[in-house]
Parts: C-alpha cells; structure tokens; sequence
C-alpha cells in the first residue's frame, strides 16, 4: 500500500482558516487531516505538495517511519510550519494505516486505556458572571460539561495597573465560584501575555483560594528557567506547553520542574507519532497531557485516539464549532467524548462533496499596543 497522491482543500473552521490534507495510495484507500494555522496558511499547500515529492511511493502504513524521515530531510530543525505539515502528513497514514486492517487508530497505539475522554470547554473570554452562568448552563445541558477554561483578564492587561487585573481576577473568580455547582473546573488561559515571571506569581495567588484547574502559559515559552521558579513559587497547577514542538523541548521543560501539566498540541509538535514520545517523557516525571486542541474535528479525532491509549491522558481542550465538511464529528455525552470502537481510522467521515466550495477566510492576530505606543506580547 503505496502512497500515490497528496491533495489539500481550503477549508475554515468558525472564524479561522484551515487546510485539509488528503493523502491517497495505490489500493484506494485515503487519510485526512487538519493543519495547524501557525500562518501563514497559505504556505502550507506547497510546503505539503514538497513534502509529498519526498514520500510519494513509501508503504503509507508506516507512518512513523515516513515520520522520522521527513524530520531527517532537513539539515536544520523544522520550524512552526514544516513541523505543523509533518503532523498532517502523519495524521493521514495513521488514518490509512489503522483503516488498512479495520481498526480505530488507538488499537495501533496499544489500546485503549480509558472508555471515554474528558473534555473541557474553552471559552476564551471572561464574561460577566450572569452571562458566563448562561453560557455554562447551556453547555452543560447539551453536552455534559462539567468544565470550562476562561480569560483571566477582566480588562485590557496593557493599559492598566497590573494590581488591578490581579485583585479583579481574585474577585470574579470567587464570583464565577459562587455561581456554579463546587464540583465544577475551571481553568485561566493568561496566554502568554504577562511576560514577568512575577506576575503569573501573583496571578496564581488571586486565583488560589477558589482551586483552578491550571493556570496556563502565563509567560512567553523560551527561558525554561523561568518556569522552574515560578513553579516553585506559585501556589496552582502551571500548565503550559502548545508553544513547544519537540520532545527534547518537553524534555528540558520537565527536567527544570517547569510545569504541572503539559499541554502540547498534536497538529504543532509533528503528530501523533511525536506526541506519543511526549507523554511518555511527561509520564517519566509523573506529569500528565492535557493537551491544546483549537482546531476543528480532525485535531479533535487524533486527539481523542491519543488520549483512549494514553495512562497520563487528563482532559482535552474542546471547542464546538459546526462545519460542512464533518457530518459526524466527535460530540462529548456527559462531559466526554465517547470512543468508536467499531469504526476504523479516526472514526468519522469527511464530506468531499462540501470541499469543492472554497470556504476561505483571511483571519491574522491583532497585537496590542500599550499607552506609550510600544507593542506588546498578545
């Protein structure tokens, strides 16, 4: 089973674009993945159509081996992009693969160890808490929820003392507390803005008293020893990682105590095939993989694979978005995403038929400006 043809589509998923990748092989039996949109979006169908050159004809059923080698063709380590269109070359042979003997891709993996995957609602914002109760409630009664992660950042972080986006924080978060069933999660993404280790200090102390999940990736990822100390001094689990690529990353990132919980993001770090060397690194310092997963139902399915075979597995990034493309993407019942057992590959359809129509949408990040006129991390 040779791998003969790679095709991508212009596809979007809410506001933001996304490349879909098909790869075919000589037996007619087809994989599909989603792209991380690093950006620029665009560059990925000739950096995939290059790749591509370099495997065309390799057994499609081996993909860690079409892995490693694709790691190999560069003289120097992939970036953001070339890392991003390895993972969704991988993803693809690991659908042809698993499809190729009928089974989910987590047989491959070993099994499942778990029957269903918890997931968590990322809603990105912080709304006031009537709202935020609405939205909730909502979420809980179609879905089961019972777990959300939120914006720590009541108003604009860079025009504003810092001591007031910290004592508000404290405040709504003990809001958000009193309005809610006690045996619900929640989780703050800062999102790298703070930049100070200090801060993300402070910012766990506002939001200790009321238990959070984790507080995410308050500072930027390249100083590892920063994340050593502010480990050792904040008082909530410190999550971080969906800005990391490779498993000497997670590596140096563990062996500094740099974290409670990793978050690497299976369409950022090389696939599936990477991030099943990342949790067994994390594993090793008793470190579970919450992973990052913003992306639509193909990021959603990989994950999900992942995760039924992963023992340090804790909960998934979820974020419901409707598309054509996907008829029956994976749904959480009662807070978790049921595994398909009885269906091979990833485990859903892909509507080839909605991907003749160019859904294309230009969408780039805003980077903030502070009062003096200077930029700021966003």
């Amino acid at each position: 089973m040779r791998i003969e043809s790679l095709e991508t589509f212009r596809q979007r998923v809410g506001d933001r674009p996304r490349v879909l990748v098909k790869i075919g092989t000589d037996d007619g039996v087809v994989g599909w993945s989603e792209v991380y949109n690093h950006g620029p979006d665009l560059a990925y169908p000739p950096l995939l159509e290059y790749l591509f050159d370099q495997i065309k004809g390799m057994d499609a059923r081996s993909p860690s081996r079409v892995n490693q080698f694709l790691l190999q063709s560069g003289r120097f380590p992939q970036g953001a992009l070339g890392l991003a269109a390895i993972a969704a070359i991988d993803h693809a042979l690991w659908d042809i693969a698993a499809k190729a003997l009928g089974v989910p891709v987590y047989r491959l993996l070993g099994g499942a160890v778990r029957d269903r995957v918890r997931v968590y609602a990322g809603l990105y914002s912080a709304p006031d808490v009537e709202e935020l109760r609405d939205v909730t409630a909502r979420l809980h009664e179609r879905y089961g929820f019972t777990a959300f992660k939120l914006s720590p950042y009541r108003r604009d972080l860079h025009r504003t003392r810092f001591g007031l986006v910290v004592r508000e924080l404290g405040e709504y978060f003990g809001a958000v507390r009193e309005h809610h069933p006690e045996e619900w999660d929640f989780a703050f993404d800062a999102h790298a803005c703070l930049w100070e280790p200090r801060q993300a200090v402070d910012m766990g102390a506002a939001l200790a008293p009321h238990q959070p999940l984790f507080l995410e990736e308050p500072v930027r990822p390249e100083h590892i020893p920063a994340w050593g100390r502010i480990r050792s001094e904040i008082a909530v689990p410190l999550a971080t990682g969906e800005s990391l690529y490779s498993p000497h990353e997670f590596l140096a990132l563990l062996g500094a105590g740099g974290a409670d919980i990793v978050q690497p993001d299976i369409c950022v770090v090389g696939g599936l095939t990477q991030m099943v060397k990342i949790a067994a690194i994390a594993d090793a310092h008793y470190v579970p993989v919450a992973p990052h997963n913003p992306l639509g139902p193909l990021a959603t399915a990989a994950n999900v694979h992942f995760a039924a075979a992963t023992t340090n597995f804790d909960i998934l990034e979820y974020k419901p978005d409707d598309v054509t493309w996907c008829p029956d993407p994976y749904l959480p019942v009662d807070g978790h995403l049921p595994l398909r057992p009885d269906r091979p590959g990833w485990g859903i359809e892909i509507d080839e038929a909605a991907l003749r129509t160019d859904d294309w949408v230009t969408w780039r990040r805003k980077v903030p400006v502070r009062t003096d006129g200077s930029t700021a991390w966003m």
